[in-house]
């Protein structure tokens, strides 16, 4: 019987029903492509966190920045200067204000770095980031917070900006 002589819908074959039914539309040869992509690109990044030490990035250890071959000079220059005795990478360069600003900031910053130095797209010497530079000023702020609130600068609309005469600051050789 049909719906005319009903007027009842038959009901639907499973391969037909639901939000995957597309999925029975393709074929082998489709489906073997794609699982294969997913594989290797799981397995890839897989391997490039574990072989890169993905998990030490979650911490606070500066060593996790000097992870990077990059990064060694700047490691190097931190580890002599007077800021290692108060301040680790992550107090200068991601936000104290929340876990998930932290996080976000590193996790923008990991793939972004992960990019540039895989593909070989980035500047040398390395230049920050108005993000991180912003981050970056806020933190010199907040933590010298009792010589900056004595800092004058009525005659400008700006903002302190520390970085510009500090930009080395916690870097330099």
């Amino acid at each position: 019987m049909d719906k005319r002589a009903t007027g009842i819908d038959p009901p639907r074959r499973s391969h037909e029903a639901g939000p995957l039914r597309w999925f029975s539309a393709l074929s082998f040869p489709i489906w073997f492509a794609l699982v294969t992509m997913l594989g290797g690109i799981l397995g890839m990044g897989t391997y490039t966190f574990l072989y890169a030490q993905g998990t030490s990035y979650f911490s606070d250890d500066p060593k996790a920045c000097a992870n990077c071959h990059i990064m060694r000079d700047v490691y190097d220059n931190w580890n002599r200067g007077s800021h290692k005795a108060v301040a680790g990478c992550n107090d200068c360069h991601t936000p104290h204000n929340s876990l998930i600003a932290k996080y976000a900031v590193k996790g923008i910053n990991g793939f972004n770095h992960s990019w540039a130095f895989t593909t070989g797209n980035f500047h040398e010497p390395l230049r920050i980031t108005a993000m991180n530079r912003d981050v970056a000023q806020h933190n010199c702020i907040g933590c010298h917070e009792n010589v900056t609130s004595l800092m004058n600068h009525a005659e400008s609309n700006e903002p302190t900006d520390c970085l510009r005469c500090h930009a080395r600051v916690g870097h330099a050789q």
